[in-house]
């Protein structure tokens, strides 16, 4: 049982983040900032994968015009991912985004941060303060010598400090690395400075293969401790990818109770059974199960039933033939080429 971290819980677009809310899962949209038609292609993409916060870069006051755009195209809360210019925070706030992503400490004077502060306060934007280890003001990184967790944490904090000077304080915090384990700690020190909620994620993790190696590693051992209220999985590939990611993190964690668990044996000289290839045939067919349920896929009718017991489902290929089981028990033996049909039937009566 996770004791998750009790925070301040905020809103974004109508989604809670924080204490006893659900981990969400969100992601990033890679199209060009001008190109509205690609960006809202990508965004509907992503609502059909069950992202359920979209964030989108926003460099300059043209592209202002792709908040209201996806404002209008998709119903999943939309963020603006902004530097420097405050006044991009203003115009995507008049846009009616849902949330801001900035850094106050490199957005100019005191009176613009007051300026971004007090019209998120009127309209009920959250800010979610996102520093990484290339973002690590000079000053800091001096006094660590490098962007070390220690100097990510006093960079978050001294963001947080500029908010609270104007009264702000519906804040969501981030704090990256592509270092596993500077992520890890840093996003610990965070956690015990303060009780926003916070936003994991590895940068820079890698293509699709490593960087979910990486983010399941260093996202799951903090949701393991019960640090985290929402996650993205950043991966050099389609963001449509990063969603299966994070919820399968979440599940693996045991923070995600609507989609079944997949267990497959590893194979071995007993298997006279194309297993490698049944299980990802019901892997895919899973996809689209809602079912708090485990699943079992193994090799062989010896240890099968046995070793998948605890599956509320299962089946197990022989020499030939196979069995159908449940929680241990077998129910039916049907033809290697009947297996999957047999499954999605009895899956279908749970």
């Amino acid at each position: 049982m996770i004791n998750r971290r009790k925070t301040k819980q905020i809103c974004v677009g109508g989604l809670l983040i924080g204490s006893d809310a659900p981990v969400s899962v969100q992601s990033m949209l890679n199209v060009e900032a001008h190109d509205i038609p690609g960006n809202v292609a990508q965004a509907k993409a992503l609502e059909a994968a069950g992202c359920q916060i979209i964030r989108t870069a926003v460099p300059d006051l043209d592209a202002v015009a792709t908040i209201f755009a996806l404002k209008e195209a998709v119903s999943v809360p939309v963020v603006a991912d902004i530097h420097f210019n405050h006044k991009i925070a203003l115009a995507c706030a008049d846009a009616g985004v849902d949330k801001i992503r900035i850094n106050p400490g490199n957005i100019g004077a005191d009176e613009n941060v007051k300026a971004v502060a007090d019209k998120c306060r009127l309209k009920g934007i959250p800010i979610r303060i996102g520093v990484n280890s290339g973002s690590v003001e000079k000053e800091i990184l001096a006094k660590y010598g490098a962007p070390t967790p220690e100097a990510m944490c006093e960079s978050a904090m001294y963001h947080v400090r500029l908010l609270e000077k104007f009264d702000f304080d519906d804040i969501v915090i981030s704090i990256k690395s592509s270092n596993v384990q500077s992520m890890i700690e840093a996003y610990r020190l965070v956690a015990a400075q303060c009780n926003y909620p916070l936003h994991l994620g590895v940068t820079e993790s890698g293509t699709e293969h490593m960087g979910l190696i990486k983010s399941a590693v260093g996202i799951g051992t903090l949701l393991m401790e019960g640090i985290g209220d929402t996650i993205r999985v950043s991966l050099t590939a389609d963001p449509v990818k990063e969603i299966a990611a994070g919820f399968d993190i979440l599940a693996a964690a045991g923070l995600r109770k609507d989609r079944p668990t997949l267990v497959c044996c590893p194979t071995c000289g007993r298997t006279k059974i194309d297993l490698i290839s049944l299980a990802h045939r019901v892997e895919e067919r899973l996809k689209d199960i809602h079912k708090p349920i485990t699943v079992a896929v193994m090799g062989c009718v010896v240890n099968g039933p046995g070793e998948a017991k605890e599956a509320d489902v299962g089946i197990a290929g022989g020499d030939g033939c196979g069995l159908v089981f449940k929680k241990g028990e077998i129910i039916k033996k049907v033809a290697q080429e009947e297996l999957l049909g047999a499954l999605m039937d009895e899956i279908a009566l749970l």
